[in-house]
């Protein structure tokens, strides 16, 4: 692993209350999956040196996701369940994650950990560089796919990080993986603004910490595909190229 600012995560887990990473992972009806996911990524956080925290935010789930969360983390009082009521979507559950954490920064990983949470390691050298957005890639050199979208995914996807390079983000080629981490002070200052709450808030975000001045790194990670997506290919498709077309919109001068 490397260590970044070693001294700062000694004196943080020594002096200070709040934890070094917080963790937000959104979930709806996700009791299955977490069974199979949360434990490696429990065992991964008790490992490491610095405080931490893990924040699952339920999002109106009709199952048994909060309690099966709490069953598993037993043990850990560093993991918090949050509850919306009623479903609010993902970007509103990641929102308030973001906002409710404490962590100095704070990553947000879809609940199936499609990228392992492991891959954080890579993001550590970015904050050395001074970078307080940082976000994982599909579409980078050093990017490991292990079980692939179907090509119509993986089309649409492209396609879509082409509109969104044009119109919002240049030099951004994958804005949808959903693996992030935002410093506090960017934390702050971006999630506060965000209106959306859908699948298309990734953008939103990133378009959002752009224009505050905050550099984004893309670094490549290792991605294994769910095939229990819950994006439909068209119909969240078509939502958020309307999304885009708003977020252009409000970015012109005046707006």
């Amino acid at each position: 692993m490397v260590l970044v600012n070693s001294h700062e995560k000694e004196a943080d887990t020594r002096e200070g209350e709040n934890p070094y990473l917080s963790l937000i992972v959104p979930a709806y009806n996700e009791e299955l999956r977490l069974k199979d996911s949360l434990p490696p990524v429990l065992e991964y956080l008790a490992a490491q040196p610095y405080k931490w925290e893990l924040i699952v935010v339920d999002d109106g789930s009709r199952d048994n996701t909060s309690g099966v969360v709490r069953d598993l983390a037993h043990g850990f009082p560093q993991v918090r369940v949050l509850r919306n009521e009623p479903n609010r979507g993902k970007g509103y559950s990641i929102r308030r994650g973001m906002l409710e954490a404490r962590g100095s920064y704070r990553l947000f990983s879809d609940a199936d950990f499609s990228t392992p949470v492991e891959e954080i390691e890579k993001f550590w050298k970015a904050v050395e560089e001074g970078y307080e957005v940082i976000i994982g890639s599909r579409a980078i050199e050093g990017s490991e796919l292990i079980v692939r979208q179907n090509i119509l995914r993986e089309s649409m996807g492209r396609t879509f990080n082409l509109i969104v390079r044009a119109l919002l983000l240049p030099g951004i080629h994958d804005t949808q993986c959903g693996f992030k981490m935002f410093s506090a002070r960017a934390a702050e200052a971006v999630f506060p603004r965000q209106t959306l709450e859908g699948f298309s808030f990734d953008v939103e975000i990133l378009s959002l910490a752009h224009q505050a001045g905050f550099r984004i790194k893309e670094v490549p990670i290792r991605w294994i595909n769910s095939p229990a997506t819950k994006v439909s290919p068209l119909r969240d498709a078509t939502k958020m190229f309307i999304d885009i077309l708003k977020i252009r919109f409000r970015g012109f001068p005046g707006r």
